[in-house]
């Protein structure tokens, strides 16, 4: 039986979420954006209206308010986008038992054998999206293959409310003729790498010289070679019911950094994220993990062992000061990450004693756990944005 894999992406989903629920921003140039009061960070997500105008996603606020200046900026509210995936999720799971989940708006489903059920690859494609634009208000785009690379990036060519079928039979005539930045995991730094020996298309990465790329890229250069020629062998994997094994998140950063300080504000966005989740599913961590990606795509991870914690301020702490270790000015940083891991298993607490000593030094944590469950409360009742600690509030003159 000839294998058949979709790939679901959500288009411009944060602002798509935003639409679904405040009918006056549909139809006009729009945007989620990191603070819209102070008119600060980036854009997160933009709408289609405002793509028109040149605004992308990881553009500075004031540089898309340039290109767009009538766009409406919209305060993120990852609560509610989080919702609204589960949402496009349970979707999904009555086309296929088998869903792995690849980030929150795509997700890869096995519809090997449901030809049956919902008729041809083609059909049941449209279903999907009809179903999720009939009962969620979102739009998606759809990609087809036999495998999940082809099914990724058959998902990118046709925006919005797109259905693309991209076989390996296909490749010659339609991968190889797009952009060699097209292929999925090129960005680009890589693009212009291969740029400046020559090869501007897929097609020519996939039938370039292999001994010479690797000379020039390393052991990355056979890879995308491979993908420049459809081969992937990795299967849908779902992700198993209740099996959290870390909490994460990362941040694609809208140029290249080389400050370590220029990142501080985004890095405790994300830790407050990750605390958030860690808190709402009663998860300490016992080990906290950094991950710093470079423009030429080097990634290094870095880890430590602290005491079990779902506190943000302990996240934020021991995060920021490995990355502060581990930062060099000398390399331009892409992207950066934290992640919680080792999670303890929740249960009461011993009996306490009006001796113990730990108990008197554990008294300033209880105080923070209280705090950060009352702004956990907040949040939840008035948004993402309604309230922020000191360290995120720019300092007159920054800019």
């Amino acid at each position: 039986m000839d294998r058949v894999v979709f790939l679901v992406d959500m288009n411009a989903f944060f602002i798509s979420c935003e639409m679904s629920r405040n009918s006056e921003i549909v139809g006009k140039p729009a945007a989620v954006a990191g603070n819209p009061r102070t008119r600060t960070g980036i854009i997160l997500a933009a709408n289609y209206e405002a793509r028109k105008f040149g605004v992308k996603t990881t553009m500075v606020i004031h540089q898309a308010l340039k290109l767009c200046p009538e766009m409406l900026l919209v305060p993120p509210d990852h609560r509610f986008y989080e919702k609204k995936s589960i949402e496009v999720m349970e979707i999904l799971k009555r086309f296929s038992p088998v869903i792995e989940q690849n980030s929150i708006d795509e997700a890869w489903l096995d519809m090997t054998g449901t030809e049956t059920l919902f008729g041809s690859p083609m059909d049941a494609a449209h279903q999907i999206m009809d179903a999720i634009n009939d009962e969620l208000g979102l739009w998606c785009s759809i990609g087809i293959s036999e495998n999940k690379l082809l099914a990724k990036i058959a998902s990118e060519i046709k925006k919005p409310m797109g259905i693309t079928e991209l076989w390996l039979k296909d490749v010659q005539t339609k991968l190889w003729p797009l952009k060699v930045t097209d292929l999925y995991g090129i960005g680009r730094q890589t693009g212009m790498k291969l740029n400046n020996i020559g090869i501007e298309t897929i097609g020519e990465l996939a039938n370039y010289n292999s001994q010479s790329l690797i000379k020039y890229l390393g052991r990355q250069g056979l890879e995308l070679q491979r993908m420049a020629n459809g081969i992937d062998t990795s299967q849908v994997t779902p992700h198993v019911s209740g099996e959290m094994k870390s909490i994460g998140r990362s941040n694609t950063l809208a140029e290249d950094i080389t400050e370590i300080e220029e990142v501080r504000t985004t890095f405790i966005e994300m830790c407050e994220e990750v605390g958030y989740e860690a808190r709402k599913n009663n998860k300490k961590a016992r080990t906290i993990q950094i991950t710093i990606k470079y423009s030429d795509f080097k990634t290094i991870t870095r880890q430590t062992s602290i005491e079990p914690t779902y506190l943000t301020k302990d996240i934020y702490e021991t995060g920021f000061s490995l990355l502060k270790k581990n930062w060099n000015s000398l390399m331009p940083v892409r992207l950066i990450g934290i992640s919680i891991s080792g999670f303890e298993n929740e249960g009461l607490s011993g009996q306490m004693s009006l001796f113990d000593e730990a108990d008197l030094c554990d008294n300033s944590s209880r105080k923070e756990e209280k705090l950060e469950k009352a702004i956990d409360s907040i949040r939840s009742k008035l948004g993402a944005n309604s309230i922020s600690r000191a360290i995120q509030i720019k300092k007159p003159g920054n800019k």
